[in-house]
């Protein structure tokens, strides 16, 4: 699942290189949260980023 419903961040792939400089696949993966939000004024629950949960791109019911 894990995508922002509002700016799509989603999964990022690279390569972790090891101290020796062994090299592997890895993954980054988003801080997304399930929050219940007004969206045109209908409450409806996102899968948002917590980077767009904190700049305040969708306003949170109480």
């Amino acid at each position: 699942m894990a995508k922002c419903d509002i700016c799509g961040k989603g999964v990022t792939f690279g390569i972790k290189v090891s101290h020796s400089h062994r090299r592997s696949n890895r993954t980054w993966k988003p801080n997304i949260k399930r929050k219940k939000m007004v969206i045109n004024n209908v409450p409806m629950h996102v899968h948002i980023c917590t980077r767009c949960l904190r700049s305040s791109k969708i306003s949170e019911t109480a």
